[in-house]
């Protein structure tokens, strides 16, 4: 396949929605039920760095950062969000949207990215510690999803040439 990793837009919202949903649905990707609309979702995500992987006018993927905390001392930290497509899972554009999005949060000045995620997304895991994070911890009941208490695995990737002053 020949995938084009390029900057979200508005239009590609609805895709974009659909593949959330995919995640949400595996019960493995987030705590969140449903996807939100696109005034919140827009609201909730940081204006740069929101990226699509394309398959001709398909979305396949999508890698966005939320900001940590609205402290100023938090402006170079950000959560990353990352989902593809049931039909395109296994096929290499998760870490290619990763590998795109630590180089746009460092074009933006971001030092750390950090993600929260399920130990039970094994595939996650072993994606985001190839493309340079590390595990900080695990966080027990973290939270319920659907009434069962869930734990996540916390890592995140230090920059090595944003904020090494």
């Amino acid at each position: 396949m020949n995938y084009v990793i390029r900057e979200m837009s508005s239009q590609d919202w609805g895709q974009v929605r659909d593949i959330y949903t995919e995640g949400i649905e595996t019960g493995n990707a987030t705590f969140e039920t449903e996807a939100p609309s696109w005034e919140a979702w827009d609201r909730d995500h940081v204006k740069s760095c929101r990226l699509v992987a394309t398959d001709g006018d398909q979305v396949t993927g999508w890698a966005v950062l939320s900001p940590v905390s609205s402290r100023c001392v938090y402006t170079g930290v950000g959560e990353v969000s990352l989902y593809i497509s049931l039909n395109h899972r296994g096929q290499g554009i998760g870490p290619l949207l990763l590998k795109e999005l630590i180089r746009c949060s460092e074009l933006e000045g971001f030092w750390t990215l950090q993600s929260g995620i399920f130990p039970e997304n094994k595939a996650s895991l072993v994606m985001h510690t190839k493309c340079g994070f590390r595990e900080v911890g695990l966080r027990k009941k973290m939270g319920q999803l659907n009434g069962v208490w869930r734990d996540v695995v916390l890592l995140e990737r230090r920059s090595e040439t944003v904020g090494i002053d």
